[in-house]
């Protein structure tokens, strides 16, 4: 299946959730685009220990997960 996501949010734990999300739909064998909108284009935004964006942004882009601005 394919997946898109657009993500709009400069908020950390949305963008966060959302690498996480297509992380585990790329797991499961899906097709996964992540469109970054707006402030989210800047993704490593706001990063902290709490939420490692670069780190979850890292595992997507390795797993042939397309990230698109």
């Amino acid at each position: 299946m394919q997946t898109l996501i657009v993500l709009s949010s400069p908020d950390p734990e949305i963008k966060w959730n959302a690498l996480r999300l297509g992380n585990f739909l790329l797991n499961e064998g899906d097709d996964v685009t992540i469109f970054l909108n707006g402030p989210a284009a800047e993704l490593l935004a706001g990063e902290a220990p709490v939420f490692p964006l670069a780190e979850q942004a890292k595992l997507f882009t390795l797993s042939e997960g397309v990230l698109a601005a």
